[in-house]
């Protein structure tokens, strides 16, 4: 029997605040580990020791292997929790914990590897006699036939995946619509399964029209006892990456919740599992279900299974790592209410879901009867380029659907979080559209009828406008305090950027103080009528509303939450380079990362569009175009160089001005 007295947390950000918190309510001491970039972070103040483990890049530092043993070594401890992600599914991490006498808080290495590679997780449940998708593998990858795979693509049916056995995320996936297609499918799957998991294998399956992504989850321990814990349905989907989840699935009533349920629990003894682990299924309209993979750890989505069946995951894998026995029967576990996450993520919805950076200067999530936030940033942490833009999850619960889904829209208009840019606007939609209200999403939804009908949104209007030059007049002192009044009336001009927009206004200040905004041929009435519990009370044209605001540290940025939507506006000096600059070819970063890739020197000739270079920031790579037709006159940036948001990089001289 294990039995083990400290717990080093092998992660950051809000699962490693998470489980520090259930291992300290169990009575546990923690280690955090950290990368240079995360000396501050949240999850090294929550525990009780920390370690420097390597340079901000996860190869260096939560990937490595030997310096997290090293960290449990000189601080003693003798369990280890990966949480999600980074060494979570790594079966040679867990088998160095085995063999180093530390105890891995989740499964054996044998069931991780036996589920790590879909072709042969797939053989094993079919042996299990758990339902799989129709499908064909092959050994030998290097050697097979394409017109052999054409062959039984043919057989399996239209349309189909291409799937990289290794590895997940949609990445090396690929739709088929013909035999046709087939052969560029698999060639650029491969390749793309190479880069991201050092192998190129694949498997082909039939592709499930209008099904939802459904997963159940399993706990077991190493006393014979396999349990699952209700299901949860996952089919709110972007490339392939969970959005939103929600527990139970809207579509499952008790009879397919006890089949489903049964096929996770053959699944998980088919491999002799222990602990907390997830078992996907794709479920078609009619019913039947279909075997995806199992996630041998914990899910980012375990807060709705806790939240309806009022279990700790984590405290239940503690136990069971101590050898413990699970204590309950599966009639015991009963779903009671309902639950729904939203993931909030450092990203541009109106930019095709591009990487945020920034600093965090206000940090406000919602709370209240039935809100639940799993949050891993503080104000003033900088979120950089190297990790998953997750910054956390927001979870409302009710006792039942409908009450869940209107506090968690109450929950996504009321959190505040400036500084950096986020997808919480977006996610209101996603929760207010008719389809999701109903609960007929599938994993077509976002990407498909959502994504149709969806217009940005990311422009302020000429409230907004007016309301942040007022504020920029009345001083950055007005954050919490009264806004600077005037015995006569005064006026300024001033000039701000937001985004790629940009607006002067002309802003009086009327004795009172009230502030008279002109914006073109607009203009508004603003008054301030006190700061309550932190939110100054705006008035606009006579209209009141709650708005919540942060500066920079230099003030020249405003970051502004009203409305539902948060902007940052910039003030722009007179006469400044900003001032100046104008569409004329001056390419600067939107966002800071790596530079991964140059396509262009100085003197190339380049068109509208083309492509300069790629930026890659939190796993994900952006293309940087020409903005126009011209000759690049200058090139500021090489392969690896580490770029600033904003940072000119590329110089074009437009075609138009080199004649």
């Amino acid at each position: 029997m294990s039995r083990f007295f400290k717990v080093l947390v092998a992660n950051r950000g809000e699962i490693a605040c998470r489980v520090i918190r259930s291992a300290r309510d169990a009575g546990y001491p923690t280690v955090a580990v950290f990368s240079e970039a995360d000396a501050s972070a949240p999850h090294v103040r929550l525990a009780d020791e920390s370690v420097c483990i390597g340079p901000a890049a996860a190869a260096e530092s939560y990937l490595d292997m030997d310096k997290v043993l090293d960290a449990a070594r000189r601080t003693g401890a003798d369990a280890i929790h990966p949480g999600y992600g980074f060494l979570s599914e790594n079966a040679a991490f867990a088998r160095a914990c085995e063999e180093s006498g530390v105890t891995f808080i989740g499964p054996t290495s044998e069931a991780i590897a036996s589920m790590g590679d879909k072709a042969r997780a797939k053989a094993r449940m079919e042996a299990a006699g758990v339902p799989c998708v129709p499908g064909h593998r092959w050994e030998d990858q290097a050697s097979a036939e394409t017109d052999a795979l054409v062959q039984a693509a043919d057989a399996i049916g239209y349309p189909l995946l291409v799937k990289a056995s290794a590895g997940g995320g949609g990445r090396g996936m690929r739709r088929v619509e013909s035999g046709s297609e087939l052969p560029a499918a698999l060639d650029s799957a491969r390749a793309e399964a190479e880069a991201a998991f050092g192998s190129g294998d694949l498997l082909m399956e039939k592709l499930i029209e209008g099904a939802r992504h459904v997963e159940v989850q399993v706990m077991a321990d190493e006393h014979g006892t396999t349990l699952h814990l209700g299901e949860r349905d996952c089919s709110v989907q972007r490339r392939h990456q969970k959005v939103l989840e929600e527990a139970p699935c809207p579509a499952v009533d008790d009879e397919l919740r006890s089949r489903l349920g049964s096929a996770a629990v053959d699944a998980a003894a088919a491999i002799d599992y222990r602990g907390a682990g997830t078992v996907e299924f794709l479920l078609a309209a009619d019913g039947s279900f279909y075997f995806l993979e199992m996630n041998t750890r914990l899910q980012v989505e375990h807060p709705v299974t806790e939240l309806v069946t009022g279990l700790d995951l984590v405290d239940m894998q503690l136990r069971v790592a101590q050898g413990e026995p699970l204590g309950i029967a599966q009639e015991d576990v009963q779903l009671c209410g309902h639950a729904i996450e939203a993931r909030l993520y450092a990203e541009d919805p109106d930019r095709g879901f591009m990487p945020q950076t920034g600093r965090v200067e206000l940090w406000r999530p919602a709370s209240g009867e039935g809100i639940r936030c799993d949050g891993g940033i503080r104000e003033g942490q900088e979120i950089g380029a190297f990790y998953d833009p997750m910054l956390a999850k927001l979870i409302a619960s009710g006792p039942d659907r409908e009450s869940a889904l209107r506090r968690l829209r109450r929950a996504l208009r009321e959190t505040r979080l400036l500084g950096v840019q986020h997808n919480a606007q977006f996610l209101g939609r996603v929760v207010a559209h008719p389809t999701f209200q109903s609960g007929l999403a599938t994993t077509s939804f976002l990407e498909g009828e959502f994504a149709a009908e969806y217009e940005p949104v990311s422009s302020p209007d000429d409230a907004a406008w007016s309301l942040a030059a007022a504020l920029f007049v009345a001083g950055a002192s007005g954050e919490h305090g009264a806004w600077r009044s005037s015995a006569h009336a005064s006026t300024s001009l001033i000039t701000l950027r937001c985004g790629d927009a940009r607006k002067q206004a002309q802003v009086t200040i009327e004795p009172g103080p009230r502030y008279e905004v002109r914006l073109g041929e607009a203009s508004f009435s603003i008054a301030q009528h006190g700061v309550f519990a932190g939110e100054q009370r705006i008035e606009i044209d006579a209209v009141c509303s709650s708005v919540a605001l942060a500066w920079s540290a230099d003030c020249r940025t405003l970051h502004l939450a009203a409305r539902g939507a948060s902007y940052s506006f910039e003030r722009i000096a007179p006469g400044s380079e900003a001032e100046q600059e104008a569409s004329d070819g001056s390419v600067r970063s939107p966002l800071a990362g790596r530079v991964a890739a140059v396509h262009v020197e100085a003197g190339s000739t380049v068109t509208l569009g083309q492509d300069l270079l790629v930026l890659e920031a939190m796993k994900l790579e952006t293309v940087i175009s020409s903005p126009c037709d011209g000759t690049i006159t200058a090139l500021k940036v090489a392969v690896d160089d580490q770029v600033a948001r904003g940072q000119l990089i590329v110089e074009v001289e437009a075609a138009e001005a080199a004649e």
